[in-house]
């Protein structure tokens, strides 16, 4: 039966930034649809372990700074992953930190911070993923790009040259890894009611003029996602491979 392709029993997921917001989102979707789960973040995570367990699943809690994690601890957290919960079949790299100063002012310190944890984390974090998944013949990596893996943003240089290349990560890693049952795809979401657009949603007249070009009528929500990942993270996407599906309520369409 075809829901049954979407069923999680038995898998094992891992998901960073998992604390709040969309990545304990992506965590309790991936739950609700039967997975075990680890969850990183530099915030402690024992509110989703929770709310993952009252869900009848097993959690484990990883407490990281990606911003100064090397290759070596990153391989570390996917090794406790399988260690803690016997296996990987899930990696979502929703991690991410955004800064916003104007291109000509933009700081190395800025650039250099996007670019370790929304670009440097997702690669390696999949590389070490990937060579579990490889190995055991299958996995799903779900990456989260952006509307701003299309577009350009403003007052964002940094946090947009991340996410056009979380895109092309996504999919140069499904090249190589899509003949050994790995499937690499993304979810760009679009403007989400969350704390990294709180500034921007704070700014009456910006987030009027944004909420009125959003076809859907309002910003989306964490469980707006939740259908495209488990959808990714399941084998009803095995033969998907390279995507960059936006989620965005019509955005790219006006």
């Amino acid at each position: 039966m075809i829901l049954d392709d979407f069923s999680l029993a038995g898998r094992v997921g891992l998901v960073t930034g998992a604390a709040r917001g969309l990545g304990q989102g992506h965590a309790l979707a991936l739950a609700e649809a039967g997975a075990d789960v680890a969850v990183l973040d530099i915030f402690d995570c024992a509110e989703t372990a929770a709310k993952i367990r009252d869900l009848g699943r097993r959690a484990i809690t990883l407490q990281a700074d990606l911003s100064k994690a090397t290759p070596e601890d990153l391989a570390g957290f996917v090794e406790t992953a399988v260690a803690g919960l016997g296996r990987l079949d899930i990696l979502v790299n929703n991690a991410g930190i955004i800064r916003r100063q104007p291109a000509a002012e933009h700081s190395a310190a800025n650039w250099n911070d996007v670019l370790t944890i929304n670009l440097d984390a997702v690669f390696f974090l999949s590389q070490a993923a990937g060579r579990v998944m490889i190995a055991q013949g299958s996995g799903k990596i779900v990456n989260i790009a952006s509307m701003l893996s299309y577009q350009g943003g403003i007052l964002v240089p940094s946090y947009t040259a991340a996410k056009h290349a979380v895109a092309g990560v996504t999919k140069a890693l499904a090249n190589e890894w899509a003949a050994s049952g790995v499937n690499v795809n993304a979810i760009a979401p679009g403007y989400m009611a969350t704390e990294n657009t709180r500034p921007i949603r704070e700014d009456a007249d910006r987030e009027a003029s944004i909420a009125a070009r959003i076809p859907a009528g309002r910003w989306g929500t964490p469980r707006d996602l939740a259908g495209v990942l488990v959808f990714l993270a399941s084998a009803a996407s095995d033969y998907l491979h390279g995507a960059v599906i936006p989620v965005d309520g019509g955005w790219l369409t006006r």
